[in-house]
């Protein structure tokens, strides 16, 4: 998948989400379950119903219970957000394994999921920030200094899908090879956190 494909199927899920606008709106996926942009689509939505989980958990007079379920439930989606990169990136090992890696081949310092997972979030930073740039609601200042940091981050864009897009060519053409470790959050886990361990 190329970046900028991927890019559109972020994009549309994120004007999906914005329709209601709403972290308990259900996902109404466009795409087949088999479809890699399923998981595109799916991994997009979870980032923009966490960015406004974040949102949410920041305002000062927040009820602290309430604050306690939503970090939970920011806690959960981040591991569903890993495990989905996770999985992402078992797509992409599938699809270059038969690929003659070349003697002379390097490994790149992150896998192309976790990059697609950088696309994701930019791609948020981007709605969001040409929404504040153009909020009639605001000061001229601030809708300036919103468009100048816009024009930042679609510099990021341009950046970023082209280096998503040599790496996929290094990999297809061996001058790369590919290589994932899984995340293995230890604060998760019942047997490697202290504290949960210390319940059990």
């Amino acid at each position: 998948m190329k970046s900028k494909e991927a890019f559109v199927i972020f994009e549309k899920s994120i004007n999906d989400y914005h329709v209601k606008d709403h972290v308990d709106t259900a996902i109404n996926n466009p795409y087949e379950s088999e479809d890699i942009r399923h998981l595109f689509y799916h991994k997009n939505w979870v980032d923009a119903v966490q960015w406004h989980l974040e949102d949410i958990i920041r305002d000062p007079e927040i009820d602290a219970m309430e604050a306690l379920k939503i970090k939970r439930r920011i806690d959960l989606s981040n591991q569903v957000r890993t495990d989905m990169v996770e999985f992402i990136d078992s797509y992409f090992l599938d699809l270059y394994k038969s690929v003659s890696v070349k003697s002379d081949a390097k490994i790149n310092t992150e896998s192309p999921a976790w990059a697609y997972d950088r696309l994701s979030i930019l791609a948020l930073k981007i709605y969001h920030m040409k929404e504040e740039a153009e909020r009639t609601d605001a000061s001229e200042s601030h809708r300036t200094s919103c468009a100048g940091k816009l024009l930042v981050l679609l510099e990021q864009q341009t950046d970023l899908c082209t280096a998503i897009d040599e790496l996929l060519e290094d990999f297809n053409s061996g001058d790369k090879y590919m290589k994932v470790y899984k995340q293995m959050k230890m604060y998760n886990d019942d047997n490697l956190n202290p504290v949960l361990r210390a319940r059990k």
